[in-house]
């Protein structure tokens, strides 16, 4: 087999507030047939997820940060072209984080072989995936979801956010998701069936619509956004409610520190449980998860949606938009 050509996207500058194009740069490399035990694949499907976006800043966090000139990483599909390695054959899909790149060898470490015939290759990069056990763990191992329960979902168009709604609605929740135009909000009410969405764009008070929607108050709170929308969650939570942030995409691109939660009082005397988590944390929990959701995939209780761009030259272009809302669900490049 001879050498493969392989483009893959390097930071070369740490990006001050929203990244721009001018912060990446695409490098070529050749790679080497397999050695023994090692595996070639060419992807077919990259990620681009808002966590990257703090891995770009220099400053201790519960992932490195990504260091400048050398290729960046995150979840890919992609399909083994050449194997020297004894449980990989040519054919097999598979799931890694090695994207922002065409094509890589790998001793198999972290390789992941998939099921298509349950999903498209891409579904395992969202509702199969990371986000998809993000919504599981924090409802069921931080949130302690119970039925029949009112569920506050901000970001709910999301990757993650309409996982968490329609799990909730599995256990007989009622889902109020908020979003940022009515196109999402349609999807969400036509096949996730939450029971209320909120434009927080076009409501005049994003509290007030909140309460209108669950006039008793909410039991558990999935935070995305952060700012305002925590606030609201906050002052709209039952006493003993339970709060919990799963990531804070309003505020990744501040170039200073934004402001404090004005309404931390309602935390002391509702008695509120407001905690944050890190879903790496939660790998034990896979196999309940992959277990649960193949269930409700096959039951017809899960369904998701895609913003697929196509083209690796996109790469920059599809994570940008995940800053402005450009993605309903899952965000994922498509390579030809």
């Amino acid at each position: 087999m001879t050498a493969t050509t392989s483009r893959e996207y390097h930071l070369v500058r740490r990006p001050v507030g929203l990244p721009a194009t001018a912060d990446f740069t695409v490098v070529t490399r050749s790679l080497p047939a397999p050695a023994s035990g090692e595996v070639l694949v060419r992807n077919r499907f990259l990620s681009v997820d808002p966590y990257m976006r703090g891995r770009m800043m220099d400053v201790k966090s519960y992932v490195p940060p990504f260091a400048l000139n050398a290729p960046l990483d995150g979840g890919a599909v992609g399909r083994v072209e050449a194997s020297n390695h004894p449980d990989f054959a040519v054919g097999d899909t598979v799931v890694s984080m090695l994207g922002w790149r065409e094509a890589y060898l790998s001793d198999g470490k972290g390789l992941i072989r998939i099921d298509p015939t349950l999903a498209p290759p891409q579904a395992y990069l969202g509702t199969l995936g990371m986000p998809g056990l993000t919504a599981y763990a924090g409802l069921f191992v931080i949130g302690g979801l119970r039925d029949k329960e009112t569920v506050l979902v901000s970001g709910a168009a999301g990757a993650v956010g309409m996982v968490v709604c329609q799990i909730a609605k599995a256990r007989d929740c009622r889902v109020i998701a908020v979003v940022g135009s009515d196109d999402k909000a349609q999807w969400l009410e036509r096949e996730a069936g939450v029971d209320v969405t909120i434009n927080y764009r076009t409501a005049p008070n994003l509290r007030k619509a909140i309460a209108a929607a669950a006039p008793d108050g909410v039991d558990l709170t999935f935070e995305n956004v952060g700012g305002d929308h925590l606030e609201a969650a906050i002052a709209t939570s039952k006493t003993f409610g339970r709060v919990v942030i799963c990531g804070l995409i309003s505020q990744y691109n501040a170039t200073e520190a934004p402001a404090g939660i004005r309404n931390v009082r309602d935390i002391l005397t509702k008695r509120l449980t407001v905690r944050g988590f890190i879903v790496s944390d939660h790998n034990d929990r896979r196999a309940d998860f992959l277990r649960d959701m193949s269930g409700w995939i096959k039951a017809g209780r899960m369904k998701w949606s895609e913003t697929i761009v196509d083209g690796f030259d996109r790469m920059p272009e599809a994570f940008l938009g995940l800053f402005s809302g450009k993605n309903l669900g899952k965000m994922v490049v498509r390579l030809g």
